[in-house]
């Protein structure tokens, strides 16, 4: 296994993933190998990787398919195959958006000078904080 997840990791890396990605991607391919753990993963069918993969959208509401599929695309050399799952339409939540009087409050509570200039700057300019962190005086 140590191999295999070196070689994904090499490839995560050749495809420009950040480091978080990676290492987020290659907890997903652990996690699966300790799944089949009793199995030998070259051998797997399609009907076991989809199973798998409903498993984790029924237990913990995720899905890893873009994952497995690479492993099994990339790593072990596989033809591309089609997974086949019904998953449900993702609910799109408009985002909560804070009152006039409770951005006032936020502020007026704030007595530190820099963190209060922070926090009118990531109000006033819109900013994500990290397009806050990510500034630079010039």
């Amino acid at each position: 296994m140590d191999d295999v997840l070196k070689k994904y990791k090499e490839l995560l890396i050749q495809k420009r993933y950040s480091d978080n990605t990676q290492r987020i991607y290659c907890n997903y391919v652990k996690d699966f190998n300790s799944y089949f753990k009793d199995y030998d993963l070259d051998k797997l069918s399609t009907e076991h990787i989809n199973n798998y993969i409903l498993n984790l959208i029924q237990s913990k509401n995720i899905s890893i398919s873009q994952q497995i599929k690479f492993y099994y695309e990339k790593i072990l050399g596989r033809n591309k195959q089609y997974y086949a799952l019904h998953r449900p339409n993702k609910e799109h939540k408009l985002p909560k958006v804070l009152s006039k009087n409770e951005v006032r409050k936020i502020l007026d509570s704030c007595t530190n000078i820099k963190h209060h200039c922070i926090l009118l700057l990531i109000y006033s300019a819109g900013l994500r904080r990290s397009e806050l962190i990510n500034l630079q005086i010039q």
